[in-house]
């Protein structure tokens, strides 16, 4: 989770596009960003196919190097600002949960280099409350900073909203990791045939990253990929980082024995009690999970239309406040649909061997994924053959959190490993 000072609204961004009349139409049956998830359309045949692409920003590699210095929390670093580049914001068809097609949304970033083929960085990002906080509709320097980064030492860079987030209908799956892949994997095929229509190429082998929620997100894409889940897109190294990979094993015992920032700990309990029930029905009523009055507004408040400043108001300090006692059990011993939930989640790295290269970065002492996570990932990575290393980023500061320190150290890490593995 980052901070939560938000007061981009989409509703604001969707009259913005009306009113300007900007939005390119390039493929035919296009539908409006809001797009029901019953809209006619098959899973199959048109998964990544392109409803609406908007041109968002055109900048210089100056520009680019000064936007990322000049964020006021903290400087991002800018060694590999090589190029200047464009970003669009895509909307395009996918699938939800259950399979039925859907819409969603997600920014790409094209380096102004002068190559025709382009080597592909893919960003998933970390957890969002509110669905105006990323990167296809946010100006925010935090969630730019990652598709500047890659996009200006020369990569195309992909960075999906997910479902429910941006401009995508319905609520959030928040840790859903195969509609996190599926977003994820469409979200490629659609900046395929933008960059196809721009007269350059997207090269096979795919380099995924992602920061915290995205860090499993990077992993489940990744293992899509190396199984072929795409006939034209493959992996070439995956580089997640701050990720909750052990939710069960780590992150949630973690949470509750206060080994964690804790209002950040109420949240993310909050999160996984509200988003797995959506997809899972883990409990029949609030009151049996949440203390009142959390109960009668906690699930409305992670809707996704709420700003983190408002979900932050709107939550207690600590866990013992948010959750009953049988809450509180169902997190410490998951049983049932809960703890089946919990094992794909946690499969990003028990249920595959990548072949590709991997680097597990993490931040000693960061307050909200505990280290533990990458200890187990990497362990159970290595255990099945693989040969993942994890990368210790000391311990960096972005606004008094380790954890977002590990994003901004993280992303200056990745795009020089990405340039070494380019430059190979």
């Amino acid at each position: 989770m980052k901070r939560m000072s938000r007061l981009l609204t989409v509703s604001a961004v969707l009259a913005a596009l009306t009113a300007s009349g900007t939005t390119a139409v390039v493929a035919q049956g296009a539908v409006e960003p809001r797009a029901s998830a019953a809209a006619p359309v098959s899973a199959d045949s048109s998964r990544g196919a392109v409803v609406s692409v908007e041109h968002v920003r055109t900048l210089t590699a100056r520009e680019v190097a000064a936007e990322l210095a000049g964020d006021e929390a903290g400087a991002w670093d800018t060694g590999a600002v090589r190029y200047g580049l464009d970003t669009f914001r895509l909307v395009y068809r996918t699938v939800d949960p259950q399979g039925r097609p859907t819409t969603a949304s997600g920014l790409l970033a094209l380096p102004r280099n002068g190559e025709r083929r382009l080597r592909t960085v893919s960003f998933t990002h970390g957890t969002e409350l509110f669905k105006g906080d990323v990167a296809s509709v946010s100006t925010s320097v935090w969630d730019q900073a990652p598709a500047l980064t890659h996009a200006s030492a020369g990569f195309a860079t992909v960075l999906p909203d997910y479902l429910g987030l941006g401009l995508g209908p319905g609520p959030h799956p928040w840790m859903d990791v195969p509609s996190e892949t599926t977003a994820a994997l469409d979200m490629l095929r659609a900046s395929r045939s933008v960059v196809r229509a721009k007269g350059r190429e997207l090269r096979r082998e795919v380099l995924v990253t992602g920061f915290s929620q995205g860090a499993s997100a990077a992993l489940g894409l990744a293992r899509a990929l190396q199984e072929g889940a795409d006939a034209w897109f493959g992996l070439r190294a995956v580089a997640p980082i701050s990720g909750a990979y052990a939710f069960r094993d780590a992150e949630l015992p973690a949470l509750l024995a206060g080994q964690t920032e804790p209002k950040a700990s109420a949240i993310y309990s909050a999160l996984t009690l509200v988003a797995f029930n959506r997809l899972h029905h883990v409990y029949d009523t609030p009151a049996q999970v949440f203390r009142t009055p959390y109960d009668r507004t906690i699930e409305g408040l992670l809707d996704g239309t709420h700003t983190g400043q408002e979900v932050v108001a709107g939550t207690p300090d600590s866990i013992d406040a948010l959750l009953t006692p049988r809450g509180r059990a169902m997190l410490a011993h998951p049983t049932g649909r809960l703890a089946a939930a919990l094992r794909v989640a946690d499969g990003v790295c028990a249920d595959w061997t990548p072949r590709a290269p991997v680097r597990l970065y993490y931040a000693e002492g960061d307050e909200q994924a505990v280290t533990a996570n990458t200890a187990h990932c990497h362990g159970t990575l290595r255990a099945r053959g693989s040969h993942a290393r994890q990368i210790d980023l000391g311990t960096p500061d972005y606004e008094g959190s380790r954890h977002l320190g590990s994003q901004q150290a993280g992303t200056a890490a990745v795009v020089r490993w990405f340039v070494s593995l380019r430059n190979r």
